[in-house]
C-alpha cells in the first residue's frame, strides 16, 4: 500500500479554520501568495507490517505519535512528520489511508477535527472501493482483450497451416476431422506430396493449448515438411526434427507425432512413431490391430532414435490415425472412452474414410451425452484402400 504524507507545513488547514481562527470570524484578504507545498513522499507499507492489522481494526482517527509498534512503516510515518492517520475501511476491508501532517498553525487537532475526519472517512471509503473495483475491471477487460487478440493471431496461424482439404488419391479414400477444445488447440495433421507420387501423412499433438501450442505446432509442421523432402525414412525424419527442436522448445512442452509414407502403387505404408497414440489397421477380413513403433516424443531428449515399421494395405484395408482427445473423453459417470472401445468400434465398422469418421463421432456423442464439454482436441485421419 502506498500512502501520501504532506510536509511539515501540514495540509487541509482550510477545512479546520485556517490558521486556528474560528471559521465564523471574518478572514482578511491575503496580501501574499501562500508558500508552495512540496510533493508528498510515497510510503510503502508491506502487507505483513503489523501496522496494517492495527489500522484495519482501528475505530477512528489514529494518532501516530502515540503508537508503539515494531513497524517499519510506523518509523517512516514518524520520519515524514505524519500526525494523524484516518483508515478507510469498507465492509471490514482496509482499502486506503488518509495521512495528515501538523497544522500550519502548529495547534493540535481538536475533537471537532477528529469527528469531521471520521465522517469524511465513512463517506470516502465506499467511494474509494468503488473506484478501485472500476479500475480493476478496466484492467481485467484490457487483459481479456490482449488474450483474445493473441488467440485470434494463433487461430489464424492454425487455420492457415492446417490442410484445406484431403488429397485426391486414386484407389484410396482419405478423410480428416479436427476440432480444438478451445479457440486454439495443440493437435495438427498434414499431408505431404513426395517424390514418385508417394504421400506423407502426419498426425501430432503438442502438450499444451493456446498460443504457445499453436506456435510450437507451426514450427513442428515446418520442420517436418523440410525434413521430409530431404530424407526418405520416416524414422530419420522424426530423428532430425527432434534434434532441431530440443534446444529451443519451451520448458515442459513436447510433441507426440506419427509420420507415415504411403506408396499408392503397392499399398506399402512405412511409419515411425514419436510417442503418439497407436493407429489401428482394419483389415477387409475383419478385426483391428495396433500399428506399433517405439520412440520418444519430439523435443524431450537429444539423440533419440525412432523405430520404423511397414505394412502393406490390401484392398479394403483402412488405417485410423487419431489424437488422445477421443480416447480420453469421459461420460457423465467419468468413465473414459478408452482404447479397447475404440479398437472394437474400428473392427466392427465395415467402411473407412468419411463414413468411419462420422461413425466414431456419433459413437462419441452417444457415449458422452448432450451436456458433454469437450476436454481435449480431437483429430481423426482415415486412410482406406478401395476394394
Amino acid at each position: 500500500m502506498t500512502t501520501k504524507a504532506k510536509n511539515r507545513q501540514g495540509f487541509w488547514q482550510s477545512l479546520f479554520g485556517g490558521e486556528g481562527r474560528d471559521p465564523r470570524e471574518e478572514v482578511p484578504e491575503p496580501v501574499a501568495e501562500a508558500p508552495r507545498q512540496e510533493a508528498a513522499p510515497d510510503l510503502e507499507i508491506a502487507p505483513n507490517d503489523p501496522i496494517m492489522a492495527y489500522f484495519a481494526s482501528a475505530s477512528g482517527v489514529v494518532e501516530i505519535d502515540k503508537l508503539d509498534l515494531d513497524s517499519p512503516a510506523l518509523k517512516a510515518m514518524k520520519a515524514a512528520d505524519i500526525k494523524l492517520v484516518v483508515p478507510l475501511v469498507s465492509q471490514g476491508e482496509l482499502i486506503g489511508l488518509l495521512n495528515l501532517g501538523p497544522r500550519l498553525s502548529q495547534q493540535e487537532y481538536s475533537a471537532d477535527d477528529r469527528k469531521l475526519l471520521n465522517d469524511l472517512a465513512t463517506q470516502t471509503a465506499p467511494a474509494v472501493q468503488v473506484a478501485q473495483l472500476v479500475r480493476q475491471q478496466q484492467q481485467q477487460a484490457q487483459e481479456r482483450e490482449r488474450i483474445e487478440q493473441e488467440l485470434r493471431v494463433a487461430r489464424l496461424i492454425q487455420q492457415t497451416l492446417l490442410p484445406k482439404g484431403v488429397p485426391d488419391l486414386p484407389g484410396y479414400e482419405l478423410a480428416a476431422y479436427y476440432q480444438p477444445a478451445r479457440e486454439v488447440g495443440g493437435d495438427f495433421y498434414d499431408f505431404l506430396q513426395l517424390d514418385d507420387g508417394r504421400l506423407g501423412l502426419v498426425v501430432g499433438d503438442v502438450t499444451d493449448k493456446g498460443v504457445p501450442a499453436a506456435l510450437v505446432m507451426a514450427t513442428t509442421r515446418t520442420m517436418l515438411r523440410a525434413s521430409a523432402q530431404r530424407l526418405d525414412s520416416p524414422g530419420e525424419v522424426l530423428e532430425r526434427v527432434n534434434d532441431v527442436m530440443v534446444p529451443d522448445i519451451p520448458p515442459n512442452m513436447f510433441v507426440t507425432c506419427l509420420y507415415a509414407i504411403l506408396d499408392p502403387q503397392t499399398g506399402r505404408l512405412r511409419y515411425a512413431n514419436a510417442g503418439h497414440d497407436l493407429p489401428y489397421r482394419r483389415t477387409s477380413s475383419g478385426g483391428a490391430e495396433e500399428l506399433r513403433a517405439t520412440g520418444m516424443p519430439l523435443g524431450l531428449l537429444p539423440g533419440m532414435g525412432y523405430e520404423e515399421k511397414e505394412i502393406v494395405l490390401e484392398r479394403g484395408d483402412s488405417v485410423l490415425f487419431y489424437s488422445d482427445g477421443l480416447v480420453e473423453a469421459h461420460d457423465p459417470q467419468r468413465e473414459m472412452f478408452g482404447f479397447p472401445r475404440l479398437q472394437g468400434l474400428v473392427a466392427a465398422h465395415r467402411s473407412g474414410g468419411q463414413a468411419m469418421v462420422n461413425f466414431l463421432l456419433s459413437e462419441l456423442a452417444r457415449f458422452t451425452g448432450e451436456t458433454w464439454e469437450q476436454e481435449d482436441d480431437i483429430t481423426l485421419v482415415t486412410l482406406e484402400r478401395s476394394e
